[in-house]
């Protein structure tokens, strides 16, 4: 039998934390700025979007401590039970001096007004931690979900490129007390089921994923919380209540990763940043399009699992999966059954799972050698932005003509989903630039976009159908040739 703790317990910088009365809305940036009085975490979007909220949390994986870079503003405070909240505060050397990336961000002139530089400081520490010596391309890549207003990030990123080249010293507080924060970390991680509230509200983290079968099965209208990078938003834009509202981001049994000849199997809790390497190393060509999902804390947070259940018409992941062929398990109870991914999206806010359901994990075959395939993401902002469009093409070419294709888009329809005119229209077809064309012009008849803030109709319909054109000429060797539209 499972047993109950109604508290959650943490390390905050260098003291242990308990907490027995917390809602499942409560934001770890709250509890950091009015109840520990730790200000130089700031407030800024309460999206996610700003980073700077950003700290770095430390979780047990494969028996050592794994630091990560995360929104506090959108990270839920039951969801840090058995963790390790590492704020700037926490960076001082006994002597009270700066931190080497603290002082790098000064020689170089990296701060102007200020606000936003804590949560760099944290995202580049996070960075130095990993890789104490990165490329000027890691470096803007830890930067992404950063946002500076004044400075400019020239400053910046001198400063991170010259606090990597002093090296990781075994004198950081992070290196010095790894192995204590290890034993405190495993100490705390007894098993139980949590079971937290406060006011109304209740947050149920369980003890496993069998655990969480149980207790979905008893909360079956309960929300599922696993990186909240959506969830967040629910609250802190929307102020909708969750409660009960049931976390499963601690669940390492969901959090697994396989890759085998034929499939990469991706836990349902796994997250962005833990899958990129299977993904990455099965499908190369998604390597550019993985790193433009959110900014890297939300590659911490966010995952694939959620990206899928939560149902939303422009996710980033459903269009490559379905592309791809994926399969899911979703469970209930001691029962699963497998699904094709795209028969999982019946209508918009509407997804083939009952009272108690909950996705397990996610089955991607690999691809064969003769197959063409491409990922696409249409943006406002290059990086950290919601897609306007997503499309996904894989295509078998066997003796110069196409044999099969499954194309998928999101952003077009009010589930992501296959454009099956346009797949008839290319399968028999030479792989040529006007086949692409062709079936270009056959999304007329799959999809019917709608217009909205982030992007029109027309423009939703003609960038799509562009994409295609863009799937030959990048995989063709081709060039593109200049397309003169009469006004």
């Amino acid at each position: 039998m499972v047993g109950v703790r109604n508290e959650i317990q943490f390390l905050l910088n260098d003291r242990q934390v308990r907490v027995d009365a917390a809602g499942p809305s409560d934001t770890l940036l709250d509890f950091l700025r009015l109840d520990q009085g730790l200000h130089g975490t700031k407030e800024g979007c309460a999206e996610g979007d700003c980073g700077a909220c950003t700290v770095l949390v430390g979780r047990l994986h494969d028996g050592a401590v794994r630091y990560e870079t995360v929104n506090t503003c959108i990270r839920l405070l039951p969801s840090i039970d058995g963790c390790h909240v590492v704020t700037v505060e926490h960076l001082a050397g006994g002597d009270g001096k700066l931190h080497p990336v603290q002082q790098a961000l000064v020689d170089h002139n990296g701060s102007q007004c200020g606000f936003c530089t804590p949560g760099f400081v944290m995202s580049l520490y996070g960075l130095w931690m990993e890789t104490p010596h990165p490329s000027e391309t890691e470096v803007e890549t830890a930067l992404q979900g950063n946002l500076c207003r004044c400075t400019g990030y020239e400053p910046i990123v001198r400063a991170a490129m010259a606090a990597s080249k002093l090296g990781r010293s075994n004198a950081d507080v992070l290196v010095k007390e790894r192995n204590a924060i290890l034993r405190q970390l495993t100490a705390m991680n007894d098993g139980n089921r949590v079971e937290i509230s406060k006011d109304d509200g209740k947050a149920i983290l369980p003890a496993s994923v069998d655990d969480l079968a149980d207790v979905l099965l008893k909360h079956p209208d309960a929300t599922i919380v696993a990186g909240a990078t959506d969830v967040g938003l629910w609250i802190t834009k929307f102020m909708r209540d969750i409660s009960p509202a049931v976390f499963i981001g601690h669940l390492e049994g969901l959090r697994r990763i396989t890759v085998d000849d034929g499939y990469v199997t991706l836990g349902a809790g796994a997250s962005y940043s833990e899958s990129e390497e299977a993904i990455v190393g099965a499908f190369p060509q998604l390597a550019s399009f993985w790193n433009r999902i959110g900014g890297w804390q939300v590659r911490n947070m966010g995952t694939v699992g959620g990206n899928i259940a939560n149902g939303s018409p422009i996710g980033d992941t459903p269009p490559v999966l379905i592309a791809l062929g994926a399969e899911i398990t979703m469970r209930r109870g001691g029962e699963r059954r497998t699904l094709l991914l795209e028969d999982f999206f019946i209508a918009y806010g509407k997804q083939d799972r009952q009272p108690g359901d909950f996705l397990e994990e996610i089955r991607i075959p690999r691809i064969p050698a003769d197959t063409i395939m491409s990922a696409y993401k249409i943006s406002k902002r290059r990086d950290e932005d919601i897609s306007s469009v997503c499309g996904a093409f894989f295509v078998k070419v066997e003796d110069g003509s196409i044999a099969s294709a499954r194309i998928a888009f999101g952003g077009m329809a009010a589930t992501p989903c296959r454009a099956k005119s346009a797949e008839a229209a290319l399968v028999g077809q030479p792989w040529s630039e006007q086949s692409l064309i062709t079936a270009g012009a056959a999304l007329a008849q799959d999809f019917t976009p709608i217009s909205d803030w982030r992007a029109s109709a027309e423009y939703r319909q003609t960038v799509a159908r562009n994409l295609f054109r863009r799937f030959y000429l990048e995989n063709s060797g081709a060039e593109a040739q200049p397309q003169l539209r009469r006004a």
